[in-house]
């Protein structure tokens, strides 16, 4: 049988998306994947053995915990997808309820019936479709990736008022794929540079900016003025926060996307019939173990295929259109432009929408996610400021510099001017290959990546293998580039 491998875990897999296994049951099926591939062992089990909280197995397209668990058979010709947080059917009566609420739908002039005729000759759309859009109120949360395609086409579809929730502002880093900013836009608030291109593309929408972190604080209260929230939102805190304000609001529905490398997702939760974030991921993975993208990388057109899903889904529910992604998640792989579904259940004993919740009001995300912890776990290893590195290097101590990003990070910017010789192994090469590093245990070793993540990670396991003074750099290469050496690039 096949087991599909997905992006965030690859490295650990020698970058293999499909890994053949012999086995008779799901759970065999893992033993002989972690076999084959150890460092994939501590990313889909805990240390008593028990399947992470955040890791869901699709055998074929069913959830194996509506099956047999992790005892359900297997035989040759089985796929099983692993689906780790990175991030249907009728027409729903939730979806309804926003076309249908029984008020008096708002006219359009002749300037929008010139504007939308393209709708307009649509049966599907007519004139009371359209009228729809243009009643509906629809919150964006973030003007990043996701957010810029999903709000330029809810705005160009003439949907009436448009929320935007962002504190952010514009990065070089940005253009790449947050394609709502231009060059010019660099150092603006996110949240103005995205109202002006949507003003200027329908000044018949009306915008209402949140120039705030979304919080457990405001969350409700922003929430209350809108029939759809739409997560562009790039962090769990927030996610989860998301989920559990559209369901503590009575079920609003929650447009779903997420993004990384190359890889997907999409869906509704939160609706009345369906499930939420939680009956899919009951707990976030734990702090720093799956990678951002600004850590992993993405392609830059891939918030632009997703946001679009997202803003179609969100029109549907506009519309009252059938069979909009409630109860199914969908998978895209943009490398090889394949689509996947999976179904999903309302998991009953869910802790926000099951039938007795546990969480019946906003919590305390930041902790939830394990970040508020952060610290306590960074004390286990000496935290170095870049400064510091510099000054004992130009002072010619004994350190040991190991780079731990991937070769193709290398070769865009390294710190072998400054440390020739430098020791480069990629995170997921350091379990196969820590001997090398054997005969350096009695020195010191900074070890650092591109901001710091992946390199407290590998600094953990040489001190869990024996290494007694290992360093992180804090803030990885990008600090080095921005307080040392700004002749190193940033990526």
């Amino acid at each position: 049988m096949h087991i599909y491998i997905p992006a965030p875990l690859r490295v650990y897999t020698g970058q293999q998306e499909a890994v053949t296994v012999a086995a008779v049951t799901v759970e065999a099926a893992l033993q002989a994947l972690c076999a084959q591939y150890p460092e994939m062992k501590k990313h889909l089990f805990t240390a008593d053995n028990k399947l992470r909280s955040f890791v869901n197995l699709y055998l074929n397209d069913d959830d194996i915990r509506y099956l047999e668990g992790l005892q359900t058979p297997v035989k040759d010709g089985d796929s099983l997808t692993i689906i780790p947080s990175i991030a249907g059917g009728a027409a729903s009566l939730e979806a309804a309820a926003v076309a249908d609420s029984g008020e008096t739908l708002p006219e359009l002039s002749n300037a929008e019936i010139a504007r939308y005729s393209r709708h307009l000759i649509l049966p599907e759309m007519g004139m009371e479709g359209q009228r729809k859009l243009k009643a509906a109120k629809v919150l964006c949360i973030g003007t990043g990736g996701l957010g810029s395609p999903l709000a330029l086409y809810l705005t160009a579809a003439g949907v009436g008022t448009i929320g935007l929730v962002d504190f952010d502002v514009v990065d070089e880093s940005n253009l790449q794929r947050q394609i709502i900013h231009a060059t010019p836009d660099v150092g603006k608030k996110k949240i103005d540079s995205a109202a002006e291109k949507l003003t200027a593309l329908n000044p018949f929408t009306k915008l209402v900016k949140h120039e705030t972190m979304l919080t457990s604080e405001n969350a409700l209260g922003i929430l209350a003025d809108y029939d759809i929230v739409v997560d562009g939102t790039d962090n769990f805190p927030t996610r989860y926060l998301v989920n559990d304000a559209c369901v503590l609001s009575g079920n609003k529905p929650n447009v779903y996307g997420s993004i990384f490398r190359f890889d997907g997702q999409a869906s509704i939760f939160a609706t009345k019939e369906g499930p939420c974030y939680r009956c899919l991921y009951p707990e976030p993975p734990p702090p720093g173990l799956v990678p951002s993208c600004a850590e992993g990388g993405v392609l830059g057109i891939l918030p632009g295929l997703v946001g679009v899903i997202q803003a179609t889904e969100t029109i549907k529910l506009i519309l009252g259109a059938p069979e909009p992604l409630i109860g199914r998640l969908l998978l895209v792989d943009a490398w090889r432009m394949k689509f996947r579904e999976l179904k999903l259940r309302k998991n009953p004993d869910c802790p926000v929408c099951g039938t007795h919740p546990t969480v019946t009001k906003l919590i305390d995300y930041e902790q939830f996610c394990g970040l508020g912890g952060q610290e306590k776990v960074a004390n286990t290893i000496d935290q170095m400021p870049v400064e510091e590195l510099k000054r004992r290097l130009d002072a010619g101590d004994d350190m040991v510099v190991l780079d731990v990003r991937e070769p193709n990070e290398y070769m865009i910017a390294n710190l072998s001017e400054a440390k020739p010789d430098l020791k480069f192994i990629p995170l997921g090469d350091l379990g196969k290959r820590i001997g090398e590093l054997e005969e350096f245990k009695g020195r010191e070793i900074v070890v650092h990546c591109k901001m710091g993540g992946r390199s407290q990670r590998a600094a953990e396991q040489l001190q869990a293998a024996g290494f007694t003074h290992v360093h992180n750099l804090a803030g990885g290469i990008t600090a080095w580039s921005e307080r040392v050496d700004p002749k190193i690039p940033k990526y």
